[in-house]
């Protein structure tokens, strides 16, 4: 069972750079349901989108898979014969601890995990790839390249998941929306020195993007649709098929 996240809740000389290490892996399942509107029901729709388009003798790839939340949701709604399941991470401590979870619940023959980076790798022929808060973390030079290739990789009537916070071109609309996620955490259960050091402890890790850049991207990288499913704030989910 996850520990609750308090990792910002005494207040530090220096705030370190956020790294996804072994002090986050055992906070996490806490740290982003109370940090991020919607999680729970993005999870679950990454499953309910994965038993629509897997496709036989293709790959399911949730791309920066921490702790297997998405792996899990595909692997409970799709058959055996659907496609193969990976989850890559590059963080050895989520991988450690996905593994472990995965071998408590019986799936661990079901899914292939990898330690690696997302935005270096080659794809196999895919139905469904879901980065799920994942591409903010890439460096934004990275980004084109790795879409791109997936959307290279993703068989025709494939899907791409990506969930994203995003960024507001109006000031004041980023600002609004900025607050009204900070009194969903503060709802949640976080002090305003937990969010404001965790704001500084990502602040150089976590880079958004505008909803339009996000479109452009998959556009030009060859995805033929692309769908916002879900909002809450200043996160997104979309849904882009090739």
């Amino acid at each position: 069972m996850s520990a609750k996240d308090d990792l910002y809740a005494r207040e530090q000389d220096r705030v370190a750079r956020f790294s996804f290490d072994e002090r986050v892996v055992g906070v996490f399942p806490d740290m982003i349901k109370r940090s991020v509107p919607g999680y729970t029901t993005t999870i679950d729709m990454i499953g309910v989108l994965a038993a629509r388009y897997a496709r036989p003798g293709t790959h399911l790839y949730d791309l920066g898979c921490s702790l297997g939340a998405a792996t899990v949701a595909m692997a409970a709604l799709t058959p055996a014969d659907s496609g193969t399941l990976v989850g890559v991470d590059n963080s050895p401590a989520m991988i450690e601890r996905c593994g472990e979870l995965l071998r408590e619940q019986g799936l661990a023959d079901r899914v292939a995990l990898r330690l690696g980076d997302v935005a270096a790798m080659d794809f196999a022929a895919t139905s469904v790839a879901v980065l799920n808060f994942t591409l903010q973390v890439i460096p934004l030079a990275q980004r084109d390249a790795l879409i791109k290739r997936l959307a290279q990789a993703t068989v025709e009537g494939g899907i791409l998941v990506l969930s994203e916070k995003i960024r507001f071109e109006d000031p004041d609309q980023d600002a609004l929306q900025r607050d009204w996620h900070h009194a969903f955490k503060r709802n949640n259960g976080y002090s305003d020195l937990e969010i404001s050091q965790k704001r500084n402890a990502i602040e150089d890790v976590l880079i958004p993007e505008t909803l339009a850049e996000h479109e452009r991207r998959l556009r030009d990288a060859g995805y033929r649709d692309v769908q916002l499913w879900f909002r809450c704030f200043n996160f997104v989910s979309l849904v882009a098929v090739r």
